[in-house]
């Protein structure tokens, strides 16, 4: 990545796109943390990677990726999934939780409406049940920084837009915190989001507010494929520009 300059401003919804190695997931890797800058610097909450614990960082940090997903035991418990990120586990163990432990788990699973789901099994769950419960799960510790990466990658279309619809919700309410939200499509961009971020080759091609960010021209540059886009009641739309 190369000439980076970006800062994320307290009650801000981000999306961020770009076409396959732009850059994304070495962009959602810092932000969650676990990934240092060869060069430059990286502050986090206020705090400088590399002169802070990054245990103590992380779990200020809720994140839902497919990386994840596939570290959760399939034999664990829904409601349990959700919870363990209390301690920043996959896998109940030895750790003990508490009767708000619970209630909170299960107050998020109903955010996504997931909440029947509570004792079956992760591994028994289509692909949409479990990424509602994965953007839970990234909600249980109250983080003060919330990364979605691709959370819609792989749903048929009903899965995605009950997602979408949860994830808009969550836009919506003051208490959420700053959110990163990385996809490649802009049919996935729930209502409420703020700003965008379009990489590609690991450089910025725009960022800030998403109507002034996220335009026909920015887009084509981005992907290198000439495109339009189109905004309708609230959600963002591209197609190819027709050849003549």
């Amino acid at each position: 990545m190369r000439g980076i300059n970006w800062t994320l401003n307290e009650g801000e919804r981000w999306v961020v796109l770009g076409p396959n190695g732009a850059g994304k997931s070495t962009l959602v890797s810092l932000l969650a943390g676990r990934l240092h800058p060869s060069s430059g610097e990286v502050a986090l909450l206020e705090e400088k990677l590399g002169q802070q614990d990054v245990f103590e960082l992380r779990p200020l940090i809720g994140i839902a990726s497919q990386e994840l997903a596939q570290a959760l035991p399939a034999d664990e418990r829904v409601l349990d999934v959700v919870m363990t990120a209390s301690y920043g586990v996959t896998g109940r163990w030895r750790e003990e939780y508490e009767g708000d432990d619970e209630e909170r788990a299960m107050q998020l699973l109903r955010a996504f409406d997931v909440q029947h789901l509570a004792e079956r099994t992760y591994g028994t769950l289509s692909s949409g049940e479990r990424k509602r419960v994965l953007s839970a799960r990234a909600m249980m510790t109250d983080p003060e920084l919330l990364l979605l990466d691709e959370p819609a990658s792989g749903l048929d279309l009903g899965g995605r837009e009950e997602l979408v619809r949860s994830l808009g919700t969550l836009a919506e309410d003051p208490a959420t915190p700053v959110t990163v939200l990385v996809t490649h499509h802009l049919e996935e961009i729930p209502p409420a989001y703020t700003h965008a971020l379009l990489l590609r080759d690991g450089e910025i091609v725009s960022a800030g507010p998403i109507s002034e960010a996220l335009t026909s021209s920015t887009l084509t540059a981005a992907f290198g494929l000439p495109l339009v886009v189109n905004r309708e009641e609230g959600r963002w739309f591209a197609r190819a520009l027709s050849a003549r």
